[in-house]
């Protein structure tokens, strides 16, 4: 449905009325400039630049080693593609976890230097007081709960979360924590459609389920998962809506071949 406000830039505020209005929220990673002019044509809602650039553009094993310069490049770079949807930027590990002091530098230069209209951090209750901090400062903050992958050796790896005995009461205080903190939404990272489905009618901001089953107020995937890049067997809660990546590297052998044979650059190629 296409409507007089979606023609304007999405808004904070924009994105906490769905809930009421029960309309879903897209959300997708993108790290660079033309990924992110792909999924304003889309009109994708929110783009996050996720820590996970780490992983997908950068090689590493995790998100750890990611810094906020980083961050900023890339953040940088993705604002240059959007004019139409909210961008949403990761605070890397080691930005926020030291002191409010910093955390509140490194969630300025993301808006300021890095073009961001919202961070978003991980952890529940424990983080709380520091989400109070930012969002008093005008900063607009997302919470991010379950599996959260700056706490990876923590938790002994990416695998599903909440499944405790005591994680469904644990996750939900989690959830009205970050609420009574002023956090305007929570991604809800692998953990059980039935616990994420508790989780979103307990808060009166959005859930941005990934990996969380239907129940959620919003969705959100990794650029390079959803479209198979590199190739290769999703996790379970990734649906592969192409496989860009053996279209790619199909590309790049016929590119290769025909430059070996010579028939690349031909008559019609030369100036």
């Amino acid at each position: 449905m296409q409507s007089k406000e979606r023609r304007g830039r999405i808004t904070v505020p924009e994105l906490r009325a769905r809930k009421a209005q029960n309309e879903k929220i897209v959300m997708v990673t993108a790290y660079d400039y033309p990924s992110a002019l792909l999924a304003e044509r889309a009109e994708v809602d929110v783009v996050l630049v996720g820590d996970s650039v780490g992983m997908t553009m950068l090689g590493f094993a995790d998100v750890l080693p990611v810094t906020l310069e980083m961050m900023l490049h890339h953040v940088q770079a993705v604002r240059r593609g959007l004019h139409r949807a909210l961008l949403l930027a990761d605070m890397p590990f080691g930005s926020y976890q030291i002191g409010e002091e910093e955390a509140m530098r490194s969630a300025i230069r993301l808006l300021k230097e890095g073009g961001a209209q919202a961070v978003k951090l991980e952890g529940g209750a424990l983080i709380a007081g520091l989400v109070k901090k930012l969002t008093g400062a005008g900063i607009p903050v997302m919470g991010h709960i379950g599996l959260t992958p700056q706490s990876v050796h923590l938790l002994g790896g990416h695998r599903l979360q909440g499944r405790e005995p005591e994680a469904p009461e644990r996750m939900v205080a989690d959830a009205k924590a970050l609420e009574e903190a002023g956090a305007f939404g929570v991604v809800l990272e692998m953990i059980p459609a039935d616990l994420a489905a508790k989780i979103t009618a307990s808060i009166s901001i959005p859930t941005i389920g990934i990996g969380a089953g239907p129940a959620c107020d919003g969705q959100v995937l990794v650029w390079h998962d959803l479209l198979a890049i590199p190739p290769g067997r999703p996790f379970r809660h990734v649906k592969q809506y192409a496989n860009i990546g053996e279209q790619i590297e199909s590309a790049l052998r016929s590119y290769a071949e025909e430059v070996r044979r010579g028939v690349f650059p031909s008559k019609e190629q030369s100036l």
